[in-house]
């Protein structure tokens, strides 16, 4: 096992990497200040998961909250369901939630202990890449809007992040590649050493090689660490941790959430963000062919969605949390490895980007 730590002053928490950590109770008990347990999960990972959690945590007293599966049911009815289990059974302020699950659930389960009498005790355990790598760690919590993405929610830190990496192995194919767009994303925007990692070991992450596996995953979770560590609530450098998203999440609300996974729009959108940054001139086009490669090598999509026009995307794009008094501010590359966010770009280098015809540079890769 390996353990990292995100350093927050009072609400530094450690995360937790190694396999068959579900079973270790020794992990959870620390975390847990009560008697009083609510494991939230969905109707994918319960059968998979649930049971094992349970008879880690014997002893607690135990709610079962099952959600529906999928990014459309990141919304307020959904998350009701969480509260209505809590009241049903009477929790109180000594409870710990324990989010069983990918991002979805990890970001409800966190925006409900934010809430639920004011706050109370959380734990991550994410059983999908993206999640490990990403979503789970730093305390963004929330739920989607019709309109906007990720954009009702709240900062709120977990007791411990516990990742196991045995829960990969369900992990279907797609969800997986999904994964490394955001693992990826780390090699970008702050170290481009671990861009030359992931190239020479793209393959046996894709097999599920327990060591590659480690490896990315606490390589992923470091960065993120250290950026949350300097900067909680993203006025500043954290921001960069989303190279993408800004095109990224225009495509998931304009297609319907959960059509596009987060990290296949992720992918398609950090191309785009290449592509500004070339045009730009502040990486050349062999900089931007080896990052659409390596994409292309984690089986991602990196060509947008047939019919979104620039009006469309621009619409989507004006609802995001980084602009600043109707600007919108992007995450570019000044080269590899080295991230900035900005709204000072000539608007028609952004329409070029737009209206690029990325099947074609794709094709000549």
């Amino acid at each position: 096992m390996r353990t990292l730590n995100v350093d927050l002053a009072e609400r530094s928490y450690p995360i937790y990497i190694g396999t068959d950590l579900l079973k270790q109770a020794q992990l959870f008990a620390p975390h847990i200040v009560g008697r009083q347990v609510a494991i939230v999960t969905n109707t994918t990972v319960a059968p998979l998961y649930l049971k094992q959690l349970r008879e880690t945590l014997q002893g607690y007293e135990i709610t079962e909250v099952i959600l529906p599966d999928g990014e459309s049911y990141k919304n307020w009815e959904t998350l009701q369901l969480i509260f209505d289990a809590l009241l049903r059974d009477k929790h109180d302020r000594k409870t710990t939630l324990i989010a069983l699950g990918g991002g979805v659930i990890g970001d409800m389960t966190g925006f409900a202990a934010s809430s639920y009498q004011r706050g109370v005790n959380f734990i991550q355990v994410p059983t999908t890449l993206l999640s490990q790598v990403d979503s789970s760690v730093g305390g963004k919590t929330g739920i989607n809007h019709p309109l906007g993405k990720n954009m009702i929610g709240a900062f709120y830190q977990p007791q411990a992040v516990i990742i196991d990496t045995a829960t990969l192995h369900t992990l279907p194919e797609r969800e997986l590649a999904a994964g490394l767009a955001e693992v990826i994303k780390y090699g970008f925007i702050c170290d481009e050493p671990f861009l030359t990692w992931l190239e020479q070991h793209i393959e046996k992450i894709c097999a599920l090689d327990n060591q590659a596996l480690m490896e990315t995953i606490e390589r992923s979770c470091a960065a993120k660490a250290k950026v949350v560590s300097a900067d909680e609530r993203e006025s500043g450098v954290r921001a960069t941790l989303n190279l993408g998203h800004t095109f990224g999440h225009a495509i998931e609300t304009e297609q319907g959430y959960g059509v596009w996974l987060h990290g296949e729009a992720v992918a398609a959108g950090t191309v785009m963000a290449l592509e500004m940054s070339q045009q730009l001139g502040w990486i050349t086009i062999e900089q931007r062919d080896r990052g659409i490669a390596l994409l292309l090598q984690a089986k991602l999509p990196v060509v947008p969605p047939q019919g979104m026009t620039p009006e469309t995307f621009l619409t989507h794009m004006a609802v995001d949390k980084k602009n600043i008094n109707g600007h919108i501010r992007l995450v570019l590359l000044r080269d590899l490895g080295h991230a900035v966010i900005t709204a000072d770009y000539p608007a028609d280098i952004l329409h070029n980007v737009l209206i690029a015809n990325y099947s074609t540079i794709t094709n000549s890769i």
